[in-house]
């Protein structure tokens, strides 16, 4: 989403509504920017090399219980056509193939006291090149926890992507197999399956802060820090900041954030910036628009934007 984007990926903890799906499910309890726990929302990033990812989500409340929720989302990257060239034809052959990453769940969260939220995800990964193809299942865990120190300040954590490697397969890795080489008369034709390499999944720890250092009736000011450590990098910190403009029927906000913090040279993005729209209707409908920039040294900017709605 773009907001969490804006914030340099410090987002696991000031997160709420539909979006909290991709980044705490914990955030499923907690009422949103339109003051109720019901939302829904797409975001479209244009990524660089002519990829593109989508996300969609929605969550309701359910059961009898303040802030119990159940949410669906839809995570899809589109690596867009290729073409398919041979070792004859390296030029291609006239026919393209396509590639693609997505990820589908569900997710509950619970409000258990007023203070503490707790949230998880079951959801389906796949990705696919070609006719090769490889799934498996995830659960995504996380937890808020709200406080009275600080003016208000908010810890939690999450997991993401806890779940079982993944293996490529498909009729590419076929091929045919002579199980005798040395004897004539034996069938040639057996087909074989060559087995290929797993690999894990982008498993991801998060732990952070979020407290206010401004906080008025119209005006706000958060800052957040996130302890990020993955199965595949050293220990990272991600910062943000988020300056609001809140009266009862709007809400602006200008977001900043530094990403990568300690992983330096070895990453060719940092800064982060966008900004951020609610409207409440006299119906009490809230709309609400986020659009975030992240520019990359030698790649140029991705532009990402949301579109939601409060109901």
């Amino acid at each position: 989403g773009a907001k969490g984007h804006a914030l340099g990926h410090a987002n696991s903890i000031n997160v709420s509504g539909a979006e909290s799906i991709f980044w705490n499910p914990a955030g499923m309890a907690v009422k949103n920017s339109g003051d109720s726990y019901n939302s829904s929302f797409i975001s479209i990033t244009e990524y660089f090399a002519d990829v593109d990812i989508y996300g969609a989500g929605i969550v309701v409340p359910v059961g009898e219980n303040e802030g119990q929720s159940l949410g669906i989302g839809l995570h899809f990257v589109d690596y867009g056509r290729m073409d398919v060239t041979t070792v004859e034809l390296q030029d291609g052959t006239g026919a393209t193939f396509g590639a693609h990453d997505l990820s589908i769940g569900i997710s509950y969260a619970q409000k258990l006291t007023d203070s503490f939220h707790f949230g998880g995800s079951v959801k389906l990964i796949q990705q696919k090149i070609y006719d090769m193809s490889a799934e498996a299942l995830a659960i995504d865990l996380g937890f808020l926890l709200k406080t009275n120190y600080l003016n208000g300040l908010t810890i939690g954590a999450s997991i993401t992507n806890f779940g079982r490697d993944m293996q490529m397969s498909g009729i590419n890795s076929e091929t045919y197999v002579d199980l005798d080489p040395k004897s004539e008369g034996n069938n040639e034709g057996i087909i074989g399956n060559v087995k290929l390499d797993n690999w894990e999944l982008p498993l991801s720890f998060k732990f952070g802060f979020m407290a206010p250092a401004i906080k008025t009736k119209n005006l706000e000011l958060l800052l957040m820090s996130e302890v990020q450590q993955t199965n595949d990098n050293k220990l990272n910190i991600d910062s943000g900041a988020e300056l609001s403009y809140i009266s009862n029927t709007v809400k602006f906000h200008m977001r900043a954030g530094y990403k990568d913090l300690l992983l330096g040279n070895n990453v060719d993005s940092h800064f982060t910036y966008g900004t951020g729209l609610t409207l409440k209707t006299s119906t009490g409908i809230g709309i609400g628009v986020d659009f975030a920039q992240v520019p990359f040294e030698y790649l140029g900017q991705t532009s990402i934007i949301d579109v939601k709605l409060y109901f």
